[in-house]
């Protein structure tokens, strides 16, 4: 699944590094530390590696 938005792209980034042992935990905050928790590494990647080109900077309320 990719992510809808720049902002949830990075933060899957983040957590999938902290996830790899690639940087801490204790460093991630607001979406980032929930996306550690709930999801799992392949999930990470697939939001990781959504291209940003054409997203938008936040994922507008539905």
């Amino acid at each position: 699944m990719p992510a809808k938005s720049q902002a949830q792209q990075k933060a899957a980034g983040a957590a999938l590094s902290a996830k790899r042992g690639e940087s801490k935990k204790s460093e991630l905050i607001g979406a980032s530390r929930e996306m550690y928790e709930s999801m799992s590494e392949r999930q990470l990647e697939e939001f990781a590696e959504t291209k940003r080109k054409g997203l938008p900077k936040k994922k507008s309320a539905d």
